[in-house]
């Protein structure tokens, strides 16, 4: 802990991330007990403007929380009303049937959303309630009190020097301290992450697991639009070299959603995910699409795939891990944000109980054993093995093996029981030398962009005169490792351009444009050696997402 000293604020309970996991729960405290104090901390510059999810959203979540949410007005307005699967080839497609789906499958009730417009909502009903919201206070560090239990964290630090030290100019931020901490910092935390290696929370789990999801807004021809479509696709461009796929959601106002998934746990180090994305809109079908109509946003996210098996343990003294923190999304349906709303309301409901019963700072046993038995464990339970048989056995025959798997599921068993992931994803990169380079086709400017005009429409900034928030455990390894012996992966795998190899002198050398960064977290998950910690940079950086 540092030595600075700060001003405290004192809370019922203190919540890092204005997420939909998050906001349930600091509404669900309120409406409990609206004498509760609770906080909000939210690091982008406004609520939503750090949210991106596809978003496809199963209303159950919010049934549960606010039952009257469309009389509230809240922005689900584009019900769906066409549910589309194909397999794609180089030059053609094959739909692939709704029939012999599993019901879980089905998106009929469900409706496509701005998940950030969703959450923008959402903070105003907490807001009623007198929660207390805060954008722009990026939570840097965790404050431990003399148990070792987690009481608070640093909020609000400003114009730290370039190297990380604090100059004249520099605001130190405060301590706000919680008699809970929730944590719904969405995927892949700095906190969360940092709690779950000092409680060796994952001991026991299978690693997380995660895919990386890029995601464009388009402006499409009124005549090709159809408000409710949905339409996932698989197979090509990424055939056997990573799993992954597509989704392709028709919103309002001529506005469609255009967004690709690469799994992280490819072996290629060549694969180069955003070009992937990039090659895969020039499939005839997506290219009829879009011809004549405009990109309007981009961002990227990565995404927690490794669902039951891989939630670690999510309560530690004086602190809860909420939604993504723990890895709620249920892969086949490619939703979590349901599970994150049903987190946020389990989470308070036993902070709320504990609080009544006098307690605080020890450990919400009760929230873990909802969660693990209640309905968010039930939804992932059915479909733990999707994930583990594509990485074992790749597209076509997980498929079958995966649906099956999910029906029998359905019907209360599994043939499989319950299988492992094995290998984190920085594990699964092989060396340059297994693998062949892939050459990929230039962006046109029309369909497909090169990455840096591309994360000009993130909106993203960063104040550049501050410490680089992605920091090296070792900065040699990028050119004494990474380059010779996995071709400089993170070149690559970043959806932003933030690091490149340049020439200096006749020799190599790794750069950080970290003013690029749109805070997707690829880099922390997918470098071979582990070498790149993620940390928060001061509040109110990084992307600036409209309706994402």
């Amino acid at each position: 802990m540092s030595e600075i000293e700060r001003e405290a604020m004192e809370y019922d309970v203190v919540i890092v991330g204005a997420g939909p996991a998050g906001l349930s729960a600091a509404i669900r405290l309120k409406q409990l007990d609206a004498d509760l104090n609770v906080v909000v901390l939210e690091k982008g510059s406004e609520v939503g403007a750090h949210i991106l999810s596809g978003a496809v959203l199963d209303p159950c979540g919010l049934d549960a929380l606010i039952p009257d949410w469309k009389e509230k007005g809240a922005p689900l307005n584009v019900p769906v009303r066409e549910d589309n699967f194909y397999m794609l080839g180089e030059g053609g497609e094959v739909r692939i049937p709704n029939w012999p789906m599993p019901p879980l499958m089905n998106n009929h009730g469900n409706y496509i959303v701005s998940m950030g417009n969703v959450c923008r909502w959402m903070a105003e009903q907490a807001e009623e309630l007198g929660v207390e919201v805060f954008p722009g206070m990026a939570c840097s560090e965790l404050v431990y009190g003399d148990s070792g239990e987690v009481k608070g964290v640093v909020a609000g630090v400003f114009g730290l020097e370039p190297d990380g030290s604090y100059g004249p100019n520099t605001e130190p931020g405060m301590e706000l301290h919680g008699k809970y901490v929730f944590l719904s910092e969405g995927v892949r935390g700095s906190l969360a992450k940092e709690v779950i290696a000092k409680y060796d929370l994952q001991n026991g789990k299978e690693p997380q697991k995660f895919g990386l999801g890029m995601k464009e807004i388009w402006e499409v021809d009124p005549a090709k639009h159809n408000e409710g479509e949905v339409t996932h696709t698989m197979g090509w461009p990424l055939g056997g070299n990573a799993g992954g796929g597509s989704f392709i959601y028709h919103l309002e106002n001529n506005q469609v959603y255009v967004g690709f998934v690469v799994h992280l746990n490819y072996k290629n180090p060549h694969l180069y995910p955003y070009m992937e994305f990039q090659r895969f809109k020039h499939h005839p079908k997506v290219a009829e699409l879009l011809k004549g109509g405009k990109r309007v946003a981009y961002g990227a996210r990565a995404i927690s795939e490794g669902g039951y098996q891989s939630m670690p343990k999510m309560v530690a003294p004086g602190v809860a891990l909420l939604g993504c923190s723990v890895g709620m999304v249920n892969v086949p349906r490619i939703k979590g944000n349901h599970n994150a709303m049903l987190s946020g309301k389990a989470a308070a409901e036993a902070a709320h109980a504990a609080l009544q019963a006098g307690r605080q700072s020890d450990e919400l046993t009760a929230y873990e054993d909802e969660v693990r038995g209640g309905a968010i464990g039930k939804d992932l339970k059915k479909v733990r093995n999707v994930k583990p048989l594509w990485s074992k056995f790749g597209l076509t025959a997980s498929l079958a093996l995966g649906g099956f798997d999910m029906w029998t599921n359905t019907l209360g068993f599994s043939l499989f029981g319950t299988l492992r992931h094995g290998k984190t994803d920085a594990a699964a990169t092989e060396p340059a030398t297994k693998h062949r380079e892939i050459a990929y086709p230039k962006p046109d400017g029309t369909l497909s962009f090169d990455r840096l005009t591309n994360v000009s429409f993130s909106m993203t900034n960063h104040e550049e005169s501050q410490p680089c928030h992605l920091k090296l455990k070792d900065p040699t390894i990028p050119v004494a490792v990474n380059l010779p012996e996995y071709a400089g992966p993170s070149a690559r795998y970043c959806p932003a351009g933030v690091y490149e190899f340049v020439e200096k002198d006749g020799k190599p050398e790794f750069v950080i444009n970290f003013q690029n960064c749109v805070h997707c977290k690829t880099c922390d998950i997918k470098d071979p050696p582990q070498n790149i910690n993620w940390t928060t940079p001061q509040g109110g950086d990084g992307p600036n997402y409209p309706n994402m």
